[in-house]
Order: C-alpha cells, then sequence, then structure tokens
C-alpha cells in the first residue's frame, strides 16, 4: 500500500514522464520538417520509450493501491534554431529526469518504502544510459561542427543507433 506522500511523488513523475513523450514527440516532429529522417526517428522512438516509462509507473500506482492521476501537460516547445540546440535540451531534460527520480528514490527511503525503492531501481539505471546517450549524441554533434556533410553521416548513424536500440529492446 503507498502512502499518499508516494503516491503523489508518483503521480508527479507520471506527469513527468507524459512530458517526456510530448517534448520528444516534438522535437520528431521538427526534426521531420527539416529533412532529418534519423534524427526524427531517433526521437519518435524516445517518445515511446517515455510513454511506456510512464505506463510502467501508473500500473504500479494502481496495482498498490493508489490511483494514477492523468493531468493537464504543459506545451512542449515546437522549434529550434539548429539540432545542436535541439539535442542540448534533450541532455538538459534527461539531467531533469534524472533528479526528480533521484528526489523520488529519496522520498522513498524516508518512507521506509522498501518495495517503490525497488521498483524505482529499473528507472535509475535507465537514467544513467539516458545522459549517456544524449551525452555521446552531444559529444559528436560538437564533432560535426558546421560540416554538412557531416550531418548528413550524423542523420544516417542515428538512425542505425534507433534501429539497433530497437532490436535490442524488442527482440522479436
Amino acid at each position: 500500500m503507498l502512502t499518499t506522500n508516494i503516491e503523489s511523488a508518483l503521480n508527479k513523475q507520471i506527469r513527468i514522464e507524459a512530458e517526456s513523450s510530448q517534448t520528444y514527440l516534438s522535437m520528431a516532429c521538427w526534426a521531420e520538417v527539416h529533412g532529418l529522417e534519423g534524427i526524427a526517428q531517433f526521437m519518435y522512438t524516445q517518445s515511446d520509450e517515455e510513454r511506456a516509462h510512464m505506463l510502467k509507473l501508473v500500473k504500479y500506482v494502481n496495482e498498490r493501491g493508489g490511483h494514477a492521476q492523468i493531468t493537464d501537460l504543459k506545451a512542449p516547445r515546437i522549434s529550434y534554431s539548429t539540432f545542436k540546440e535541439m539535442f542540448e535540451e534533450l541532455y538538459n531534460h534527461e539531467l531533469f529526469v534524472s533528479k526528480s527520480i533521484n528526489e523520488l528514490v529519496h522520498i522513498t527511503f524516508e518512507e521506509k518504502d522498501y518495495a517503490t525503492h525497488n521498483f524505482l531501481q529499473w528507472y535509475v539505471s535507465e537514467q544513467i544510459e539516458e545522459e549517456a546517450t544524449a551525452k555521446s549524441i552531444l559529444d559528436k554533434i560538437n564533432l560535426i561542427g558546421e560540416d554538412k556533410g557531416g550531418l548528413y553521416l550524423f542523420d544516417r548513424d542515428i538512425q542505425q543507433l534507433t534501429v539497433t536500440s530497437s532490436i535490442a529492446i524488442n527482440p522479436k
């Protein structure tokens, strides 16, 4: 059974994960209309992944006797000056999500809710991976600089990263 405090904190995280999904969906749309098909596919995949994270939380709250709340979402940004600016926002957003997960884990310690603490360890590990991926992408973008040929190759490479990640996540 969840305490009111933990249920509230989990519902806050549900909203954050939903907003993350919307943010990446908006980024996918921006990339797609700018001819960056690989980046768009990467962002569509990220959006789906964030929605899955949200649903996992929803199910957990409901199964533990709470009531998952689906609330209004903050509208995501819809335009970027450059694809680099978009990926900088992605990286900063992942840092924000990590901070939120860490605060949630801290609450579970304070409330001695070890079942929820154990459940959240998956999110802790996931955020380490998300931050590392975003940082690696930014490092590559910084190497490219203003080289249009580099952008073309990057767009193709990130599409391959998406295909590889999808296979690893959803083996068929």
